[in-house]
């Protein structure tokens, strides 16, 4: 009971402290940088399935009785963020700028009780938080803070 008592507070302070912090995103098709006025090459990050495969440090793989991957996809359009925490159904905004900087915020997810996963979202949810820059290689997508270690690494998923 504590355990989820804990998990709640963090959800609520991670959701208060997203808010406080948002900066607006564009609303139109095209994303482009706030000061500089320049179009973004968004097209290798937007729009994909990204499946979690590490988590600082920490190989990421789906547990029996889990309802489905952790993941999440940055729809163009709306610049929304929308994906799965291991339990949670998670939605925000995000903002894309030069020298691939990403921003996340408004980040918020249901409040499904799931005692039987053994996932910690809260560490997936904080990902969205401190993550300022994200680099690509091939189909690998790593989220980052500052230049140090990447937070968690994503693998493109192709649909058929």
């Amino acid at each position: 009971m504590k355990a989820k008592l804990a998990m709640m507070i963090t959800v609520i302070i991670f959701t208060t402290v997203s808010c406080n912090n948002s900066k607006k995103s564009n609303s139109g098709t095209e994303n482009t940088d706030i000061e500089t006025n320049t179009k973004m090459d968004d097209n290798t990050i937007v729009e994909k399935y990204w499946k979690l495969k590490m988590l600082e440090g920490k190989a990421i793989t789906m547990v029996d009785n889990q309802e489905r991957e952790i993941f999440f996809t940055l729809k163009g359009q709306d610049n929304r963020v929308i994906g799965f925490a291991g339990c949670n159904t998670i939605s925000g905004e995000y903002t894309l700028e030069d020298g691939n900087r990403i921003r996340f915020s408004n980040m918020a997810t249901t409040m499904k009780m799931c005692p039987d996963v053994d996932i910690n979202e809260s560490e997936v949810l904080e990902v969205f938080n401190l993550t300022d820059n994200y680099t690509i290689n091939a189909d690998v997508l790593s989220l980052n803070v500052g230049r140090r270690a990447p937070l968690a690494l994503f693998e493109a998923v192709y649909m058929q």
